[in-house]
């Protein structure tokens, strides 16, 4: 077993010690620290300091500012190990590197893990033990390098061999074939979540656009990431080929919908037929769109209740887009007045009325129009425009009506019901001994 490395740098420092030299190493180590410090602070000052609109490139300062401190500590050590050495021993810096370097290691992995996966600031518990978990095992590994016992335990795990179908692969690949996939998955998911953070920011681009690209930037990141950690764990990617080939079968006969409802996504996207927020109105659905994702989209009605659309719905069922061009839209209500009313007189005071009502939009104004010549009276139309049926088109009906019955009564107008004349071709009395004779 090789000697290890904590008791020879202890051994080496405790001879340090009794040289005036070793002075220097502690002023070396003291000055990392403050340039660490200092440059920390001005590197969050800068960032939160910057404005969004000038193209400058955006960390979350709050998070990334736990990082900031180990990592540039490492990075002043490791410079001034190098510079130091040339004169003197640097078993101090040496000793310390791992320390910092572990700590910067750990933060950094938390930073990205919590930008790819936190969503609204909460952090699952699935998560927070993966953090634990990663956290424990990097500190085993200083433990390990500092005791010695890393390349015994590399060794080990090499020497394990397990029998995979024809050929034998050792335990120590198949972990590092894990780390490598581990780890090229989740810096594309954290390079897709920056990728989409930052598209979502850009002011004059349209909303379907934004979505478009980030959805296309996350699917070539991810493939990325396959491809390459096909390559590190040493997979021929030539056997993709047969792999693409079942595929295309597949989605040749049994994955026809949802292939057509993700491409439907795409179309939906670049064509700019709808964006989130859109008052819409399909086959029995209806709602704002609150989601447009690659498979589905999703409808909020106005009573709440969320509907999931296919894409493919969308595109090949006929769609009526309140919000496409102008969200303006159209209501009336309907009623009957007697036929003695003065409508010259009611007329312009049901259009004001609907006018001073919340929400009713002036230009253009209401109207109120004499329809037809009913049966039971003179039916009347009030019509009227709203710019934002998104927050409901029942409510402001409702004061437009309530507001009207309020003019009616004022004018002392008369709402006839429905009246039905029966006339009897017998008397009663007659009919009565008709019945009795025949009985």
């Amino acid at each position: 077993m090789s000697t290890p490395v904590l008791t020879s740098l202890l051994a080496d420092l405790a001879d340090d010690f009794r040289e005036p030299q070793f002075l220097w190493q502690v002023a070396t180590v003291a000055v990392c620290f403050a340039l660490a410090w200092l440059s920390s602070r001005y590197l969050k000052r800068l960032f939160a300091g910057g404005d969004a609109s000038s193209g400058m490139v955006h960390i979350g300062v709050q998070s990334f500012s736990r990082v900031l401190m180990p990592l540039l500590t490492v990075i002043f050590l490791a410079i001034a190990k190098e510079a130091l050495a040339r004169w003197q021993h640097t078993n101090l810096l040496t000793l310390l590197f791992p320390i910092m370097g572990s700590l910067a290691l750990i933060r950094l992995a938390f930073y990205i893990l919590r930008k790819t996966f936190v969503r609204e600031g909460r952090i699952g518990s699935f998560l927070a033990a993966f953090e634990k978990l990663f956290a424990g095992l990097v500190w085993l590994g200083v433990v390990l390098h500092y005791t010695g016992l890393w390349p015994d335990l590399i060794d080990t795990l090499d020497s394990v061999v397990l029998p995979v179908g024809k050929n034998k692969i050792s335990l120590l690949s198949i972990i590092q074939a894990t780390i490598s996939v581990i780890f090229t998955m989740v810096i594309a998911l954290w390079a897709s979540a920056a990728l989409e953070a930052r598209l979502m920011a850009l002011p004059n681009a349209h909303s379907s656009f934004k979505v478009v690209m980030s959805r296309v930037g996350r699917a070539l990141l991810i493939l990325l990431a396959i491809l390459i950690s096909l390559t590190l764990v040493g997979i021929d990617l030539t056997v993709l080929s047969v792999f693409g080939g079942a595929l295309g079968v597949g989605l040749g006969f049994g994955l026809q919908k949802i292939a057509s409802s993700y491409v439907s996504g795409f179309i939906i996207l670049i064509d700019r037929s709808m964006s989130i927020g859109d008052m819409i109105s399909v086959d029995k659905f209806n709602g704002k769109v609150t989601q447009i994702n690659t498979r589905y989209t999703v409808l909020q009605g106005l009573d709440g209740a969320e509907s999931v659309i296919p894409n493919e719905m969308l595109v090949s069922t006929p769609v009526q887009n309140y919000s496409l061009t102008n969200s303006s839209v159209a209501m009336w209500t309907d009623l009957t007045v007697a036929y003695d009313t003065d409508l010259d007189s009611l007329l312009p005071l049901l259009a004001e009325a609907a006018r001073v009502t919340e929400r009713v939009c002036q230009e253009p104004g209401p109207s109120a129009y004499l329809m037809r010549f009913g049966a039971d009276g003179l039916e009347l139309r009030v019509g009227f425009w709203i710019a934002d049926p998104e927050n409901g088109r029942s409510n402001v009906l409702s004061a437009v009506n309530r507001a009207i019955w309020t003019v009616i009564r004022e004018q002392g107008a008369n709402l006839p019901f429905p009246q039905r004349v029966i006339t009897l071709a017998q008397s009663p009395a007659e009919l009565v001994r008709e019945l009795g004779a025949k009985s």
